[in-house]
């Protein structure tokens, strides 16, 4: 009988642990807007003029780059997304050409920016992006700290 309320107990503590961890995950979905594209590329244009005090010009020039580059972003989403529901994984050859097309988008980014830009305000840009990937480094090492920290299951051993 002991054994039975104990197993009992755990059952209940494991349902009650897997149903707090589908809540967070749903409220931390529910805090995060999802902004359109435009809404991205506007926002994203007021951050660059007050870092890099860009006039109406650059703005004006800045903006259609902002909104190619996160209608680009957002399709790409959408279809890993649908690929993540299906279950596929991309080929090797398709893991390249995303990754040709991604480093393509960003050196043509940064000739358009070189070009809008004064020397000044370009050099503060690429600080900007550097800073940008570093951040996002450092994301991905704990995320990936925390699954290592994870303990793994029984069956697994």
């Amino acid at each position: 009988m002991k054994n039975f309320a104990l197993i009992l107990m755990m059952a209940i503590a494991g349902t009650i642990s897997v149903n707090a961890q589908q809540n967070k995950d749903q409220n931390n979905k529910q805090q995060r807007p999802q902004f359109s594209a435009e809404q991205h590329s506007e926002l994203a244009v007021k951050k660059m003029t007050l870092a890099l005090d860009l006039n109406e010009k650059q703005q004006n020039q800045i903006k259609p780059l902002l909104l190619a580059q996160a209608t680009q972003r957002k399709a790409a989403m959408e279809k890993m997304k649908a690929a993540r529901v299906n279950k596929q994984r991309p080929s090797e050859d398709e893991l390249f050409a995303m990754k040709n097309q991604q480093l393509d988008n960003q050196i043509a980014m940064k000739k358009a920016m070189k070009e809008i830009l004064t020397k000044e305000q370009f050099e503060e840009f690429e600080k900007m992006v550097k800073m940008r990937k570093m951040k996002g480094k450092k994301m991905m090492e704990a995320r990936n700290g925390m699954r290592k920290r994870m303990p793994e299951k029984e069956g697994k051993k």
